[in-house]
């Protein structure tokens, strides 16, 4: 299945002034990381809020600030572990705060008792979200690049936010729903294929085998492009 990851040539090109304006002005990556994790943060604030439509679009935002941190941080030679890492951390935690702010969308006073089964979904979610990450960050620590899979972050921001923007809670919430339904699904699915992915890459291998650490170039490249990692 294609992924969104096919269309970060041509997205790249087009935010490159922006990028190197960025670079110009010293905004440190770091810096952007920051700000992206507080705008997914006040999205699911608006979630809580009933705002679904402003809610998908801060989603959207915090998105692509997410893709600035990364490419300011190979433009500025800033790259790091630690950016790596923290990067990654908030990415994270910004994700669990967004699918938390669902769970009140659907928990709150007055809402009908059928719509209760969706914090469940919404929780299914989240939980597939992280085992998404989770296992790609497992099997890298293995030494195996671990990328595959159909509902990676760009995939799940891009459906939560866009479905969110684009119809809010239009008949009856029936988008939003179905939408958190095809994550909650789509999640599992992914951190299942990577689990067998793993299984057939790294059965019976032992634990105490080296594996080939990647070179220099590939290093870097796997820093800078932090934001693109899920």
């Amino acid at each position: 299945m294609a992924s969104l990851k096919d269309l970060r040539g041509p997205v790249y090109r087009i935010i490159e002034p922006v990028t190197r304006a960025l670079v110009r002005w010293g905004v440190h990556p770091n810096a952007l990381t920051s700000f992206g994790f507080l705008v997914t943060v006040f999205a699911g604030l608006l979630y809580h809020m009933d705002h679904v439509r402003w809610a998908g679009f801060f989603v959207l935002l915090g998105g692509l600030v997410d893709i600035f941190d990364g490419r300011v941080a190979r433009e500025s030679g800033l790259a790091s572990k630690f950016g790596s890492f923290y990067d990654s951390t908030l990415d994270r935690m910004s994700e669990i705060v967004v699918f938390i702010g669902l769970i009140s969308l659907y928990n709150q006073y007055g809402r009908e008792l059928a719509d209760a089964w969706m914090i469940y979904v919404i929780a299914l979610a989240m939980g597939g979200s992280v085992m998404v990450s989770y296992t790609r960050a497992r099997a890298e620590a293995l030494g195996l690049d671990c990328s595959v899979g159909f509902m990676q972050r760009a995939e799940r921001v891009a459906l939560l936010g866009g479905g969110s923007l684009f119809f809010g809670l239009m008949w009856d919430g029936l988008v939003l729903k179905v939408v958190l339904v095809i994550l909650a699904i789509t999640t599992v699915l992914t951190a299942i294929q990577r689990i067998v992915w793993v299984y057939l890459n790294a059965a019976g291998v032992p634990l105490d085998e080296a594996q080939a650490p990647p070179s220099n170039i590939e290093r870097t490249e796997s820093i800078s492009e932090r934001s693109t990692r899920d």
